[in-house]
């Protein structure tokens, strides 16, 4: 997240009406309830973590244990046992529909 000056955005009479309650902090200002996205939907992040999760799962399934994925993948044995949980539960889901 960037930050943007005060000054370059609102006019002057808003600063001054903000500095009545909080002056000389950061201050988040949360999106519309309309304009929110979805965690992910700026970047490719989401894609990567669910492209990671299926070669582990893949990996698992070929044999691999949970403390070998866990130190190939720098993750937690938990982790990596939700990963292998998760995967197999979408699976099931597309293999009833």
């Amino acid at each position: 997240m960037s930050y943007r000056r005060a000054e370059e955005i609102l006019p002057g009479e808003v600063i001054e009406l903000i500095q009545q309650y909080v002056d000389g902090v950061n201050l988040y200002i949360p999106r519309k309830q309309g304009s929110r996205q979805k965690w992910g939907a700026k970047t490719t992040y989401k894609c990567e973590l669910q492209s990671r999760n299926q070669l582990i799962y893949e990996s698992y399934l070929s044999g691999a244990t949970v403390g070998e994925l866990a130190e190939r993948w720098y993750l937690s044995e938990k982790s990596i046992r939700r990963i292998v949980r998760r995967e197999k539960q979408a699976k099931d889901t597309v293999a009833v529909r």
